[in-house]
């Protein structure tokens, strides 16, 4: 198979011979775009189809790849509201820059999108083109460059600031559509050559697969295929539970026997002991790969079709949070000393209802004194080796309001610490040392143990009994949607819309 490496490399020492006629000049890579942003602004609106959230497994060998049948086509209102109504340009350059780093596309009639933060777009300045800047990008020099930039950390990023900084090499505008015309056309070449090996693989693949093979086997080799390396840890893990409980349920299932009936008591036997939302997650979980034994032609028909979802009835979780005399009284308990410690960290997520990674990300540069903000835009890996994480989802990037009390105290706090370092992360850090801490803070203030997700609720709570919106709330929470926040806090909006009509009907009364 012809490598496309070996063509990058050649590149790189061709254009640094002398015998090349072009005349090269050395710019950093900021220096030749008109607009370097990342997915919290894009959207391209050119579009029968879509609107499609896309991350950076949606950028693989140089293409867009959508997939319908996922979750990443979004509703029109969902759009509208993730998107800062930026307009992408046919040309250009999308590149992934979290996770798989330095994988790139150019867009070209691709539809509708909005994207998350793991993908930046760059538009070439009038001096450069869209394809030379991706012959660019896709050189070894660039893709070094690229790899000595990302944080260390579980799932590594590049920042926009640095990507900026990447020196790369132009010719003449002339010359630069010579050359990114000889290697597009080089690359329709090697993808022609991937295909027939890709093709070879395929037919090795289903030659080793039987109909007759047990269902959890074929659901352990999908995993391997189609999921490991694509997906973060924590998701790989519930995928194998999945596979652990198929073989605990139907242990002599196999791919052949798959119908709408055998899948349902699959499902129904899982649901004696889950939850209906839980249940729910099992069979889109093995919804992917039922599907592709079908398109395989291991299954004549879909059996997921019309699929019954069932569970036990849900617990009642009572969330656990304190009024605003009982968040007084352990306030008042904490130790507020001239340096930074965990009780910092518990008043700090008691005024800004921030989720544990969230706070743990916060550094100096976060803190906007002048005009009273905190910026949420990262969080941090404490479950795994530690480093900045990407926020939870799109609407957890956000700034948060603080009251100035918590400006003076922590401007003095953080004036001497390094601007791009967590303030309270030195080595490992376990949820369960804070809680600790907390629950101590609790029992001498002779209050109700919460834990430090409960300090969350307890700011969200107090906020609604304030009377403020739950779109407000919903946004310093950073959650998803309203939906979301009214669903979390449902009992404490019953328990409001009661009190409000006790004030109706008051008011009604006194009327002549």
């Amino acid at each position: 198979m012809i490598s496309c490496f070996v063509y990058k490399i050649n590149w790189g020492v061709r254009r640094n011979l002398d015998s090349l006629a072009f005349s090269w000049e050395q710019r950093k890579l900021g220096e030749v775009l008109s607009i370097l942003k990342d997915g919290t602004h894009g959207t391209h609106q050119d579009a029968e189809e879509g609107p499609y959230l896309l991350s950076a497994k949606n950028i693989k060998n140089g293409q867009i790849i959508i997939d319908d049948s996922s979750d990443r086509k979004i509703s029109e209102d969902e759009f509208n509201q993730i998107h800062t109504k930026f307009t992408l340009e046919n040309g250009d350059i999308l590149l992934t820059i979290v996770g798989s780093i330095g994988e790139s596309a150019i867009l070209e009639n691709a539809g509708k999108f909005t994207f998350q933060r793991s993908v930046a777009f760059l538009r070439p300045s009038e001096e450069m083109t869209s394809r030379f800047l991706k012959t660019e990008i896709e050189s070894v020099q660039f893709q070094k460059e690229l790899n000595d930039r990302k944080s260390q950390s579980a799932q590594p990023g590049v920042y926009l600031g640095d990507l900026s900084k990447i020196p790369i090499y132009i010719t003449s505008k002339e010359e630069q559509k010579k050359i990114g015309e000889y290697f597009s056309n080089l690359d329709h070449l090697i993808t022609l050559h991937q295909r027939k090996h890709y093709l070879i693989l395929e037919d090795i693949m289903l030659n080793n697969i039987n109909k007759m093979d047990l269902f959890y086997d074929y659901y352990a080799q999908w995993i391997t295929v189609y999921k490991e390396g694509a997906i973060r840890k924590v998701t790989m893990d519930k995928y194998l539970l999945t596979q652990s409980w198929i073989k605990q349920l139907a242990p002599e299932l196999r791919v052949c026997e798959l119908s709408r009936i055998t899948y349902q008591k699959l499902l129904n036997d899982y649901a004696k002991s889950h939850e209906r939302q839980t249940t729910m997650d099992f069979h889109h979980q093995l919804k992917g790969a039922v599907l592709d034994a079908v398109d395989e032609g291991l299954i004549e028909r879909d059996p997921t079709r019309k699929a019954i979802i069932k569970g036990k009835k849900p617990r009642h979780k009572k969330i656990k949070y304190l009024n605003q005399f009982e968040l007084h009284k352990l306030l008042s308990n904490l130790d507020l000393g001239q340096e930074i410690n965990w009780d910092w960290f518990i008043l700090l997520v008691a005024k800004t209802g921030m989720r544990f990674s969230e706070a743990l990300a916060i550094t100096p540069k976060d803190f906007d004194f002048s005009k009273q903000s905190l910026s949420i835009n990262k969080t941090w890996d404490y479950k795994g080796e530690g480093g900045f994480m990407p926020t939870k989802n799109q609407s957890s990037i956000r700034k948060i309001q603080i009251d100035w009390q918590l400006i003076i105290q922590f401007s003095t706090l953080v004036k001497d610490l390094p601007e791009d370092e967590p303030i309270f992360v030195s080595g490992k850090v376990y949820n369960s040392t804070v809680n600790d801490i907390l629950e101590r803070h609790c029992k001498k203030a002779e209050i109700p143990v919460i834990s430090i997700h409960g300090l969350r609720h307890t700011h969200a709570s107090l906020l609604l009994f304030a009377g403020v919106s739950i779109a407000s709330v919903a946004q310093r929470l950073g959650h998803s949607s309203m939906t979301t926040t009214q669903k979390t806090y449902l009992h404490i909006i019953q328990e409001l819309e009661n009190k409000d009509v006790d004030l109706v009907m008051r008011s009604l009364s006194s009327l002549n």
